[in-house]
């Protein structure tokens, strides 16, 4: 949502349900301090830094809420108390007369701010609950000063809704200006900085970001309107994580016939494949030139082969499609994945475009299928079939005649424009993968981390959609968004147990059954859109 969205939402859940701002400021401070309570157990300490308005006041409640469990809370205000009005003065209110003994320093001017600089120092948690999401950039006055204050503490930072002089509506990956954060705590649904911000410092340990959650306040879901068609690929996650019914058989979960490969690029099907059967499909058959076929097959033994014949420097050759063969190659197969390790040489070109051309089943195209396409791309059409394209930003880039730097310029309208153009499901990998849907609507994923900048990445990704889609032929959209978003959760929890450097391609799969178990949702109520729960 933007900030003008969220506004709009606030006012129709007073107005048309009834429910006072009040009450929706108490759900939002106990909220955080919940996730403060359970995130930093081991604090006990904590100075809440609060602004004047609606954000200060989710900071009183949460500061209510602490002292409530014996902790030792210090609010800091910038300015006086009897500046504060309407549901914040009412929050503050109920701090000072439930909790007399918690103190809060009225904040004026420079002098008295560094007179706090011992109480930021020995507090073992700072709440940042100076501005939320209504305010523009820049900070001014004593809130620059404050964070400057705050920048050269190690003290773990939670920030209320946003990063105090973050743009809620910013798609930029960082803010100059706005206070660090290890965690945040945002209410009813993300803002559009929330999704493409990296708002939060990495954990020490472990490759992955800080926390970013979202909390129910209590808006209605009638309430919550947004006009953006931007959705999270975490909502979908749901699809893998019901059972599979007890009378179940391999013929269920789909057939995927991996079609790539190339003499020195036999790695790229193989992990393909690797990453379609941890993925649950039921059938895997990899379809590769014939002087790799035992290097394919050695991934696993549950892997069915077929060798393809080959021409120029190792690459297929255009007489797999003499006569019936192709028809031959794809009969009984749910999904195709065609492109991993093809290459470029000789005849594999022609040969990915007619795949594609004269499959009916859905279709995955990747890596070397993508750059058969360069210059053609008035040849991919998804009208009437399923048809999936994972491009990184450079092959993006020669798919739309364009160069990186444009493509990455204009990711969202891009990504939109081609895939209402061409009718299709387009991946865009890269800082915020995107999910572009054929009807113009767009999900964006917040899973994964640099840790997956490795060489076989993409090849894995292919993988776990075509497996993906193979099991939920009947919902396409949540199954790519799905795909996307446990590529990128397996990815964390590589980085969670490996040193980031050292994580492979392959170790996303290894974690594969973590980001299958893991609910996005946790025993609180918030939903964890960045970051791992410990």
């Amino acid at each position: 949502m933007t900030a003008e969205e969220m506004g709009a939402v606030d006012r129709r859940t007073a107005e048309e349900f009834g429910v006072p701002l009040e009450s929706l400021m108490e759900s939002a401070g106990s909220a955080v301090a919940t996730f403060c309570l359970r995130r930093y157990a081991a604090s006990s300490s904590v100075a809440v830094l609060c602004g004047k308005g609606n954000n200060g006041g989710d900071g009183f409640v949460a500061a209510r809420r602490l002292a409530q469990a014996e902790w030792q809370v210090r609010v800091v205000l910038l300015g006086r108390m009897e500046e504060v009005k309407g549901a914040a003065a009412v929050a503050l209110k109920r701090l000072r007369g439930e909790f007399s003994a918690v103190i809060v320093d009225e904040v004026v001017d420079e002098a008295g701010l560094r007179a706090c600089a011992p109480v930021l120092r020995d507090a073992g948690l700072l709440i940042d609950a100076v501005v939320g999401t209504g305010f523009k950039p820049p900070l001014r006055g004593l809130a620059v000063l404050l964070r400057e204050m705050v920048e050269g503490l190690d003290t773990p930072v939670v920030a209320v809704d946003l990063p105090s002089g973050w743009d809620a509506d910013s798609m930029e990956q960082t803010a100059n200006g706005s206070f660090r954060a290890d965690a945040v705590v945002t209410f009813t649904a993300p803002k559009v900085a929330h999704i493409f911000g990296h708002l939060t410092r990495n954990e020490k340990i472990g490759g992955t970001f800080g926390p970013v959650v979202v909390a129910d306040i209590g808006s209605p879901e009638q309430a919550v309107v947004s006009a953006g068609g931007l959705t999270w690929t975490g909502a979908s996650k749901v699809l893998a994580e019901k059972a599979r019914d007890v009378n179940s058989n391999k013929g269920k979960f789909g057939h995927v016939l991996v079609i790539g490969g190339s003499y020195g690029k036999a790695g790229a099907p193989a992990m393909t494949s690797l990453a379609c059967l941890r993925t649950g499909a039921g059938l895997v058959t990899a379809a590769v030139p014939k002087s790799i076929v035992d290097t394919v097959s050695g991934i696993t033994p549950e892997l069915m082969m077929v060798p393809l014949a080959e021409g120029t420097k190792g690459a297929v050759s255009f007489k797999n499609l003499d006569g019936a063969k192709l028809d031959a190659l794809v009969k009984q197969i749910t999904v195709v994945a065609v492109g991993p390790g093809l290459s470029t040489e000789g005849d594999a070109p022609a040969f990915a475009r007619q795949v594609v051309e004269k499959t009916t089943v859905p279709v995955v195209i990747d890596a070397d299928a993508l750059n058969a396409f360069a210059g053609k791309a008035h040849l991919l059409n998804g009208r009437g079939r399923v048809m999936v394209l994972t491009p990184h930003p450079g092959e993006m880039a020669r798919l739309a005649g364009l160069t990186v730097k444009e493509v990455e310029a204009d990711r969202v309208g891009l990504a939109r424009r081609f895939a209402l153009e061409h009718k299709l499901t387009l991946v865009l990998k890269g800082w915020r993968t995107l999910v572009a849907h054929p009807d113009g609507s767009i999900a964006v994923n917040t899973s994964g981390n640099p840790a997956m900048a490795k060489g076989g990445s993409g090849d894995i990704l292919t993988g776990i959609v075509a497996a993906m889609l193979a099991q939920f032929p009947g919902d396409v959209a949540r199954a790519v968004e799905t795909a996307v978003y446990l590529h990128g959760l397996a990815g964390d929890f590589a980085a969670q147990a490996m040193e980031e450097h050292t994580v492979l391609a392959t170790d996303t799969v290894t974690h594969l059954s973590d980001a299958f178990r893991y609910r996005v949702t946790d025993v609180d109520g918030l939903t964890w859109i960045c970051g791992l729960r410990r």
